[in-house]
């Protein structure tokens, strides 16, 4: 009798469509400054990480993407009132720092020393959320035009500019306080004045076109739980009081 109903249950499984027994994968694009930490929470999707603007534009022209997460509410905000993205939801904060190569050959002790002339300094593409906010930092402080004449680069996404900085290849380079810590020793973190800093929220949503649209919803419930929250601020992002 065993026997029969053990046949019976393979000949059930046998006849289900394929992809019917495993959970439906989606595919998120995420900004490169949540590398480290989207596999935390969940290491089942395909995920792109990319700068913020360079995926909205991905996703605008029809890419397969089913979630999006915005370093800046700007992107997530234009392709939700395009018609493009389910309201979003502001899920994490941040901060930005400056970074300086462990040795720091410049000396480099305050956001202020930037104005020195001969320094190498890194920042963002104006495009994307990260340099997008270290203009508006420069602004806030009144040395954008000092610190501009030194900028030797400008990346297109935030690993791009920890990268260099962790190379020796720059003398400073704004970015998140979340892509200092993965970087360990190799740099050295200089605060900049609370005061100055600009709000940066991150927002995800889930892409109109996706046909995954239960699987997304999941995982922006896992991203917002109190696991993924934990997680988030294990990974250096601050919280909203709650997700909104």
């Amino acid at each position: 009798m065993r026997r029969l109903v053990f046949l019976l249950g393979a000949i059930v499984v046998l006849a289900l469509p394929a992809g019917s027994m495993q959970a439906t994968r989606i595919t998120v694009y995420a900004a490169s400054s949540l590398t480290g930490v989207f596999p935390q929470i969940d290491k089942a999707p395909r995920y792109s990480f990319a700068g913020s603007d360079t995926l909205a534009t991905q996703i605008a022209q029809g890419a397969p993407a089913d979630v999006f997460a915005s370093a800046s509410p700007k992107q997530a905000e234009l392709l939700y009132h395009n018609g493009l993205l389910r309201r979003p939801v502001v899920f994490a904060m941040n901060k930005l720092i400056v970074i300086v190569p462990s040795s720091n050959p410049a000396h480099i002790s305050s956001v202020y020393d930037l104005r020195r002339n001969g320094l190498k300094v890194i920042v963002g593409t104006p495009t994307v959320p990260v340099g997008a906010y270290t203009r508006q930092i420069l602004d806030s402080l009144g040395i954008t035009q000092a610190v501009m004449s030194n900028v030797v680069d400008q990346e297109p996404d935030v690993k791009g500019i920890v990268a260099k900085i962790a190379l020796g290849e720059g003398d400073a380079g704004f970015v998140y306080k979340t892509d200092a810590k993965p970087a360990g020793k190799r740099v050295n973190a200089v605060l900049i004045p609370a005061w100055a800093q600009p709000p940066i929220r991150y927002e995800v949503g889930i892409v109109r076109k996706s046909s995954h649209r239960a699987a997304g919803k999941a995982f922006i419930k896992r991203v917002t739980s109190l696991r993924g929250r934990r997680l988030l601020v294990q990974a250096g992002f601050s919280l909203p009081r709650r997700p909104r």
